[in-house]
């Protein structure tokens, strides 16, 4: 059963799900989308588990966003350092709200979702530790390494996307490997938008569950 409810900021949609020790999926829209948006994938990736999906508060021209971007590709990074911090204690007050445990969080983040995602776990990749991120770029470089062992990310990218050069995307792997991480980067044959193979990915990436054995 869902609820349309309101919490730090954030409209949200919550289904909770048959299974309550397995993984939570954190559903991140892309620009211009909405907290329904990903519900339709993540019940293909995951049938069974708890789903929080936020809508974004940024509007760039009336399409909703996590943050605000001074140009394609450009971000307002001190915008997105606020942003990411405000989607924290999102979550960490979703947690609590709905009763699960933020170790046991999954983003699953499109494009502008995916990248928020992504700034989410470099900044404190103790309060989320797994992401799909489908469609990113490195949305900013630490300047201190965090400490990401015991997280996982599956980094899906499109070899025709024109609005992510691929350097960057493997920027993004290389960083979150680096820092730890177990990190599985996929190519698909196509641009910016989500496909089928990006679904079958997150459903093996998911069903490897619990990721930190891996």
């Amino acid at each position: 059963m869902a609820t349309l409810s309101q919490l730090e900021g954030y409209d949200y949609r919550f289904e909770q799900g048959t299974d309550r020790t397995g993984p939570v999926l954190l559903l991140l829209h892309g620009t211009g989308g909405n907290e329904h948006d990903l519900i339709p994938v993540g019940r293909l990736v995951a049938p069974n588990a708890d789903i929080i999906s936020p809508r974004g508060n940024v509007s760039e021209n009336g399409a909703l966003r996590f943050f605000r971007r001074l140009a394609e590709g450009v971000f307002d990074m001190e915008d997105l350092a606020k942003r990411t911090g405000d989607l924290l204690r999102f979550l960490d007050a979703g947690a609590k709200r709905h009763g699960f445990t933020t170790d046991r969080v999954i983003a699953l983040g499109f494009s502008n979702g995916a990248n928020v995602a992504a700034s989410m776990m470099l900044t404190d990749p103790s309060r989320l530790r797994h992401g799909i991120l489908i469609r990113a770029m490195v949305p900013f470089e630490p300047k201190v390494v965090p400490d990401m062992k015991g997280c996982s990310a599956l980094i899906a990218a499109g070899r025709t996307d024109t609005m992510i050069p691929g350097p960057q995307t493997e920027r993004l792997a290389q960083l979150m490997t680096s820092a730890g991480a177990r990190v599985e980067l996929k190519w698909q044959q196509s641009g910016h938008t989500m496909t089928q193979a990006d679904v079958t990915d997150a459903r093996n990436y998911i069903n490897a569950w619990p990721l930190v054995a891996l």
